[in-house]
């Protein structure tokens, strides 16, 4: 299963418009480099890799690097002329090192530490399918009502965001479409389909957008990732089910995994962004970090192409009209801390414990400038004791579950989030990849209300129609007598609900 996990903000003293390659001060290389010289021979054991080459955004540029992409002995994949940055494999073992010298090149480095062919998801725990028992359970419960889903009585989640009434009002626009950039959606789910939009669908492992029919769809039933987010987004009201926050809105998939392994590489992440900026998406959500580090720090050359790369294509997507949505993640970190200890990175080869500032050190794509950052809360409007948090870096709240300490009153007593799942069943799952698409089904419902709304003003609307409970008096969830994590902040802005936790009901009024 690919693990999806935590995530930090860019403390930048700049605005969001400008790209990370202008704002961390990337330096061209020497003008004195040459373009390229004769082709390099390459080992025959060696590993071939992936790389992204950024570059300044003119032909002249990008052509001369593409040639000293071959000559350094690279292949090029694929070329994102509007945002400068290539996707190149190479076995080559010095191609990073070669390349980054290479005039116009402003940032180089390999996506992985392993070779091409032999998860990083944000849910915190295994799913649970929903039993044939259970679901007769709630669909009892729920014919009390004529206005619900069969399975809306555990769906504490919808009543907690007003997302129920919400709907009765305005369930969403068909113009506006959600992207689930993740482990792929099975769109023939009855829950799903009336709303899937197939036209705005690909896959986009390595880094070339295939958009064949199904391309977009898990590689298998264990890949149920993106379709429970799907459908806790715009799951239909058809008497089917279960119910999405924004039921009237379209969504898309677009599969960034590699079906290797399920980890989600920079260049795949690259192509989703300009994919869905490219074909009219007004929101995607982020629901993972991009593999293979946790936290990408900007002292090492490989690591920093990344961020400078996720960051273009990011800013792309901001610049054409699409709001990005992320998770906080599920280690209850806190995320404005002075160090945090990755020993997970990286995770495609062999992991190194290492001590990291997240203010130096970058999770992406949520930290990036101008993404929406979600921690995740339970049913008590208090913060999961999994979600991470941080004043400064989450923007906003949104239910994600909470199995231990915030148990609703529903038919199943199930903290988690009821949601669709591949092969037309249904599961819990928790973790702070259930709070981000919550969140994205509400900006859905305001891109609906204010369809000429820009990524900026979305963003400050979803900002302002959130109800903040301000910090706890008392953090002490396991009740062992120690703070379990420290709220900063007060009750406009804070660090574990950032400006508060979304209502969707407040956003179409």
């Amino acid at each position: 299963m690919p693990h999806l996990r935590s995530r930090r903000r860019l403390a930048l003293a700049v605005p969001v418009v400008l790209s990370l390659t202008a704002s961390l001060g990337f330096l061209p290389t020497a003008a004195s480099a040459a373009p390229y010289a004769e082709p390099t021979t390459q080992a025959a054991d060696a590993p071939n890799l992936s790389y992204v080459v950024n570059t300044k955004v003119d032909r002249k540029t990008i052509a001369s690097v593409k040639k000293a992409v071959v000559a350094k002995g690279g292949t090029v994949v694929i070329t994102y002329e509007k945002i400068g940055v290539i996707v190149v494999h190479s076995a080559n073992p010095d191609f990073g090192a070669q390349i980054r010298a290479v005039r116009g090149v402003q940032s180089a480095g390999a996506t992985r530490t392993s070779a091409l062919t032999p998860a990083s998801t944000t849910d915190e725990g295994a799913a649970q399918i929903l039993t044939k028992e259970q679901a007769e359970k709630i669909e009892s419960a729920s014919a009390a009502d004529a206005e619900s889903e069969p399975l809306e009585a555990d769906q504490w989640d919808l009543r907690a965001i007003g997302a129920d009434k919400a709907a009765q009002i305005n369930p969403g626009s068909k113009k506006v479409t959600v992207a689930v950039i993740d482990t792929g959606v099975d769109d023939t789910h009855p829950d799903i389909a009336p709303n899937f939009s197939a036209s705005q669908s690909a896959n986009c492992d390595g880094g070339v957008a295939d958009t064949t029919e199904g391309a977009w769809r898990p590689y298998t039933v264990d890949d149920y990732h993106g379709t429970h987010v799907a459908g806790e987004i715009a799951a239909a009201r058809n008497g089917i089910g279960v119910a999405g926050v924004a039921p009237g809105v379209k969504v898309s998939a677009i599969n960034v995994t590699d079906p290797s392994n399920g980890l989600f590489y920079p260049e795949s992440v690259v192509c989703a962004f300009v994919f869905a900026a490219d074909h009219g998406v007004e929101v995607t959500n982020n629901s993972y970090y991009v593999d293979p580090w946790l936290y990408n720090c900007l002292d090492d050359p490989d690591q920093r192409a990344i961020v400078d790369a996720v960051n273009r294509a990011s800013l792309y997507a901001q610049k054409k009209g699409t709001l990005n949505l992320a998770s906080a993640g599920n280690s209850n970190d806190d995320l404005d801390s002075d160090a945090l200890v990755d020993d997970s990175s990286p995770d495609d080869s062999t992991p190194v414990t290492r001590t990291i500032d997240p203010h130096e050190c970058f999770d992406v794509p949520t930290q990036l400038p101008g993404v929406v950052t979600v921690s995740a809360t339970g049913v008590q409007n208090l913060k999961s004791y999994y979600s991470s948090y941080g004043y400064g870096v989450v923007d906003i709240a949104a239910p994600g579950g909470d199995r231990l300490y915030q148990i609703p009153d529903t038919p199943s007593k199930n903290g988690r989030i009821l949601s669709t799942m591949p092969n037309n069943s249904y599961g819990f799952l928790q973790g702070t990849s259930m709070a981000s698409p919550h969140a994205a089904g509400v900006a859905a419902l305001l891109k609906s209300t204010h369809p000429k709304a820009s990524p900026a003003q979305l963003q400050a609307l979803l900002k302002a129609q959130a109800n903040n409970p301000g910090c706890p008096a008392s953090y002490d969830q396991d009740g062992d007598g120690t703070q379990d994590a420290t709220c900063v902040g007060g009750k406009r802005v804070n660090g574990f609900y950032g400006y508060g936790i979304v209502n969707a009901l407040r956003a179409v009024k």
